[in-house]
């Protein structure tokens, strides 16, 4: 389905703007599916990456993954946009995977230059409509014959939802409705969702399923969490007395004290909204979207104060601490959660998605975590078409939710990776599965808007709905090979417990809470004195802490206690996982954030190093397994994980498998009196030679 739109030759594509000016000749293309640069002279096998994806080349850009374009004109950067008066000699592409393409256009005929400049801002800038997006050329062209859910619960029958009910056992007091069937109740619910047993079918019609709270998960003593959609604010009176009565109704069937608490929590009040975070975002990763070398050695001097001011950090600090705020309440409280938002399918998604990936360990498991996603994000009706604003329509929409979701869990799986059957390889491909417009998953608002759209005339076909791919079929864009990334062999697999124990483990946290003595994380050897203050406090403070559980007044500290109490604590893998949030302990995804400058990356270092030689020892642990069991004629018990080779861990990036094996930085050499210029501290600059060589030799 991909068709040419426009091209020119002799475009020069620089390797890295760095006033070398080294680079390569080709040819630039526009299609209605990417721009990508062909190069002149092919890949050796030497270079060609281990992780390579099947759709999207190193020179390929799709149209939806155009963050901003600038033309250069006489040294001055200027940004393009609709009709162009005047063409550039140099055209700047920045990336929404933070990618920076320079192209250089002296050397093009004027013709081809105006036909590509325009073609390429006109096709991947200005609004669209949805049918021209390529994901309908791709379904028409090539039927989908594949089922590539990979063990994925799609959540888009109505057993999907019992069977979740059954998993969690939330079938007692919540069940799974056809309310909306042929969409009569709203086009903004999926087909099939669960409600509390006692809401009515004329509840749900009602107000157009708004005020209905709709569950999202239970807990395993019975709480659970619920997220609703709430009314506009700005009514007449009569209408919101009427409104505010049938919600003191639906509370009431909710909330019965002392057996079944209730506990609400408005997240537009207690969260940044969406305009904050789309402009702390847009501040951060202007940060990473590096024209040149002379650019990073000037930003890298005062790089923490810059990172802090975006306030991107402090963002999912706030976001992970309302997710644990939830899980004291579900976990220690028994209390159900209802999740309040204007429409539920923003900040309520992304704290509903933290909450299940902390007290679940099957939403660890790669189909768990994917049935997550579907159960909560494309099926709960998030908008991605308008918050990753796909078509260009309004910015006003646009809000970097869902990748907020992925840097939060992103700290869970740095914090605790055995506790992740995926690596954080999984999830950079999966941020940047977001603009690759041949999958469903990402581009659409609703579940009705899907369905609404999946009719149309197929070439092959002759007729019939289209039957799009989704991004969880692995294998469209990844063989075997690099699949194998995407699984983290260091997974702690879920041990078989008996009965007996796991009643024991049970509330765990709720028996054990205590408060440690000091605000920091106790150490793990625990000396005599230590047990005894420890049995001490337990014993004067056993009666307040049980009242504090049970009363509906949250104390001001349960929040600290329950924090600093599971972190004194060794960790389960499979049980409850709370990150660490204070100061430095939230961190940037360094892989997906720095993986396209050379500059950020450690010659033969980063956590892949290590990786490397742990992977290098279980190869080994195993084969000799395998020799073991051929001498006593038994099968190989598990399954062994296949683990692409890393050798010459030394020769890898940092941030592999991101960066290429033999990536050349050239080593920018600045003069002395530009750090001077850059901080004022003479202590930076301690040589008395007049250049300083900065890079050594990186990759």
């Amino acid at each position: 389905g991909e068709l040419l739109l426009c091209e020119a030759s002799t475009v020069y594509k620089y390797m890295q703007e760095d006033g070398s000016n080294r680079g390569t000749y080709g040819k630039l293309v526009c299609t209605n599916f990417k721009i990508s640069f062909l190069d002149d002279d092919s890949a050796s096998d030497d270079n060609e990456p281990q992780f390579k994806n099947k759709i999207v080349g190193e020179n390929d850009i799709t149209l939806q993954c155009v963050d901003q374009i600038y033309g250069v004109y006489d040294e001055k950067k200027k940004l393009l946009t609709g009709q162009l008066r005047k063409y550039p000699e140099k055209l700047i592409i920045y990336c929404k995977d933070l990618r920076v393409f320079n192209f250089c256009l002296r050397y093009t005929k004027e013709e081809e230059v105006k036909r590509i400049v325009s073609g390429i801002v006109h096709h991947s800038q200005t609004p669209k409509l949805l049918k021209r997006l390529f994901l309908f050329s791709y379904a028409s062209a090539a039927p989908n014959n594949r089922d590539g859910r990979n063990q994925t619960v799609m959540f888009e029958t109505l057993e999907d939802w019992r069977d979740e009910l059954e998993r969690t056992k939330g079938n007692v007091k919540y069940k799974a409705v056809t309310t909306n069937e042929g969409y009569r109740v709203s086009e903004k619910l999926p087909l099939y969702f669960v409600v509390p047993i006692c809401i009515s079918e004329e509840s749900i019609l009602k107000y157009e399923g708004r005020g209905i709270p709709i569950w999202c998960w239970s807990c395993h003593n019975g709480a659970a969490l619920l997220k609703m959609s709430a009314f506009p604010k700005e009514q007449d009176d009569s209408t919101s007395q009427m409104q505010k009565a049938f919600l003191d109704g639906i509370y009431k069937t909710i909330s019965k004290p002392p057996y079944e608490l209730l506990k609400m929590d408005d997240l537009s009040s207690s969260l940044p909204s969406l305009q904050d975070i789309q402009t702390a975002y847009t501040r951060f990763k202007q940060l990473f979207l590096i024209d040149n070398s002379t650019d990073f050695w000037a930003t890298d001097v005062k790089w923490f104060s810059l990172l802090e001011s975006t306030n991107w950090l402090e963002i999912i600090r706030r976001v992970l601490k309302k997710a644990i705020e939830v899980v004291e309440c579900l976990e220690i409280q028994h209390t159900n959660v209802l999740l309040i938002e204007e429409s539920a399918t923003d900040l309520c998604c992304v704290i509903s998605s933290l909450v299940q990936v902390m007290m679940d360990s099957y939403s660890r498991t790669k189909s768990g975590f994917q049935s997550l996603i579907q159960k909560e994000w494309v099926i709960g009706g998030h908008g991605f078409l308008d918050r990753c604003n796909h078509l260009h329509k309004s910015e006003k929409e646009e809000a970097p939710v869902f990748l907020l979701l992925l840097n939060c869990v992103w700290q869970l799986v740095q914090q605790y990776p055995p506790a992740f059957e995926f690596t954080e390889t999984y999830l950079t491909v999966l941020s940047d599965s977001l603009y690759v417009p041949i999958f469903s998953t990402f581009f659409f608002n609703s579940q009705h808007q899907r369905d609404t759209n999946k009719s149309g005339e197929s070439l092959k076909t002759q007729s019939g709905p289209f039957r799009f791919l989704t991004v969880w079929d692995w294998s469209v864009q990844f063989d075997p090979k690099a699949q194998a990334f995407l699984n983290n062999p260091l997974y702690a697999e879920k041990p078989k417990p008996d009965k007996s124990q796991r009643k024991t483990a049970r509330f765990k946290h709720q028996r054990q809470l205590s408060l440690p003595l000091t605000q920091a994380k106790p150490s793990t050897k625990r000396g005599f004195f230590r047990e005894e203050t420890d049995h001490l406090i337990k014993n004067i403070l056993g009666k307040r802490i049980g009242k504090f559980i049970n009363s509906s007044d949250e104390p001001p500290n349960s929040f600290r206690e329950f924090y600093d109490s599971w972190h004194s604590k060794p960790v389960d893998y499979h049980g409850l996982l709370l990150p660490h949030i204070d100061g430095p302990e939230i961190k940037v995804w360094a892989q997906r954030y720095l993986r396209w400058i050379p500059e950020a990356q450690l010659h033969g270092g980063g956590t892949i190093a290590t990786a490397a030689k742990i992977l290098d020892l279980m190869e080994e642990v195993q084969s000799l397994q395998v020799k073991m069991d051929e001498e006593h004629s038994q099968a190989v018990s598990g399954d062994i994980h296949s683990v692409p080779m890393l050798r010459n861990s030394a020769r890898l990036s940092s941030l592999f498998p991101f960066a290429l094996l033999q990536r050349q930085s050239v080593k920018p050499a600045l003069p002395t009196s530009t750090w001077k210029d850059l901080e004022d501290e003479d202590d930076l600059v301690k040589r008395d030679d007049e250049f300083v060589d900065l890079s050594g030799d990186m990759l």
